[in-house]
């Protein structure tokens, strides 16, 4: 019997997932900004994947081009040492976004764990996590990260999204807390606990994928906090200028190059401001579908 009813099984978990890529579609089609969201994200990855790699990692000075304005060889112009401006921002798109996503991933991942346990057992180990999150919540970042800065350079854009993870994850482990005290009280939940099925089962079998599409949009939020926060510290001077990002480009601009007074260098701080607008508007943009692919009500209307 086991044997005829796999295929069955297969056959459905097929039809299930090619249901809800068609669904995907028709619910991206129906708006075409948030395809042009999904091509503008797409295009920051490649960017930060491949294009270094057409760059070599520190660009060399060109003598004879400092301070050029914009032109059809130099489309945002160079900056004072003479180096292209687009170029700056694309080799320093890998620092950002890989710092970003790894902030992302550690605030999402410890965020959730910490939520959803603390919901589900309540209890002790919901007043002791809670206190804990509180005790988080109320620790500045900003003086820790000034400490940290003489320690850590943060050349490495991973201990760079690994320390604004620890400090960004208090957040979300509240909401998806309240979440998971919502779901809680459902019947299915009601359902598994009455059948005495464990804890990690019902936690990772019954309640994460109910809340996986609230997670995806906090893990997408994540990664524009983490963009702000990592390049307003380079652009305040916080941190070290150890490697090439965008807020070092922000920094170098107003207060090197005077920007803000030259219109010869206007490029040099409209590039990098660009591109965290441009990035700001495809994670809005597809965060926008998200919410329509993943709530039922909004995709039947």
């Amino acid at each position: 019997m086991s044997a005829t009813l796999l295929p069955e099984t297969t056959s459905t978990s097929a039809t299930m997932r090619r249901n809800f890529w068609l669904g995907v579609w028709r619910v991206m089609r129906r708006k075409p900004s948030r395809m042009v969201g999904v091509v503008i994200l797409v295009g920051f990855v490649l960017t930060a994947g491949f294009g270094p790699l057409l760059y070599p990692e520190h660009l060399p000075s060109n003598a004879d081009a400092i301070s050029r304005p914009p032109s059809w060889e130099h489309w945002f112009g160079t900056d004072p040492q003479g180096r292209d401006v687009l170029a700056l921002v694309i080799t320093g798109s890998r620092y950002v976004l890989l710092s970003a996503g790894v902030t992302a991933f550690i605030t999402v991942v410890l965020g959730t764990a910490i939520g959803l346990f603390s919901g589900f057992k309540r209890g002790r180990w919901d007043t002791v996590l809670m206190r804990i999150t509180d005790m988080k919540l109320t620790i500045p970042s900003l003086p820790l990260l000034l400490v940290l800065a003489t320690v850590w350079k943060f050349g490495n854009p991973i201990q760079m999204g690994l320390v604004l993870g620890l400090f960004g994850w208090g957040g979300v482990a509240r909401a998806v807390r309240a979440q998971t005290l919502s779901l809680r009280e459902r019947g299915f939940i009601e359902a598994a606990r009455g059948l005495g099925l464990s804890t990690r089962h019902i936690i990772g079998k019954e309640l994460l994928p109910s809340m996986a599409p609230y997670i995806a949009m906090n893990m997408l939020i994540a990664v524009t906090g983490a963009v702000y926060a990592q390049v307003g510290l380079f652009f305040l001077g916080v941190l070290p200028y150890e490697s090439d990002n965008w807020g070092v480009m922000l920094n170098l601009a107003v207060f090197q190059a005077g920007a803000m007074i030259t219109p010869y260098a206007l490029g040099y701080l409209l590039a990098p401001l660009l591109a965290i607008l441009l990035l700001t508007l495809g994670i809005v943009l597809v965060v926008d579908a998200m919410d329509e692919i993943f709530n039922p009500r909004l995709r039947e209307e």
